[in-house]
C-alpha cells in the first residue's frame, strides 16, 4: 500500500487493485467481503456502509469525476479501550471504497494501533486475490 498526507496533513494508505487482478466486480462485493472480515474479528464491530456517491449524486451542485463509477465507505471500530478522549477523535475507522473503470481504489487512513493496522492493510491487499 501507499501512504501519502492527503492535503499534507492526513495519513492516507492506499491500494489500486486492477479489475484483472481480483474476483470481485464491484464495490458492493468487496464490502461484503470486508464486512466479514470485520464481523470475524474477535473485537472490531461492523457500523454502517456511507453510500458516498449516492449522498454527492443527490445534491443539486454535488460533482463527481466521470472516472469514478461508484463510491462507498465501510464504516468500523476496534475500540476495545478508551484510554483519553483524543481516542475518539480517530475513531470510528473507514475503508473507502472507490469502482473506476479498470480499477478499484481502495483507502482508508492510518489506524493509530499497528498491529490493527497491519491487519486493516492485509484485509486490503487480500482483495486482490488473483495472480
Amino acid at each position: 500500500m501507499t501512504k501519502t498526507l492527503f492535503m499534507e496533513k492526513y495519513p492516507v494508505f492506499s491500494l489500486e487493485i486492477g479489475k484483472n487482478e481480483t474476483s470481485f466486480t464491484n464495490v458492493d462485493q468487496i464490502i461484503e467481503y470486508l464486512k466479514e472480515k470485520i464481523e470475524a474479528h474477535p473485537i472490531a464491530i461492523f457500523i454502517a456502509i456511507f453510500d458516498h456517491y449516492e449522498h454527492t449524486g443527490s445534491m443539486a451542485d454535488g460533482v463527481i469525476n466521470p472516472e469514478i463509477k461508484d463510491a462507498k465507505n465501510l464504516i468500523f471500530c476496534f475500540g476495545k479501550q478508551i484510554p483519553n478522549p483524543k481516542i475518539l477523535a480517530v475513531r470510528p475507522r473507514s475503508i473507502s471504497i472507490c469502482e473506476l473503470e479498470n480499477s478499484f481504489s481502495i483507502d482508508t487512513l492510518q489506524v493509530p494501533n499497528e498491529e490493527l493496522h497491519t491487519l486493516t492493510e492485509t484485509w486490503i491487499k487480500s482483495i486482490a486475490n488473483l495472480s
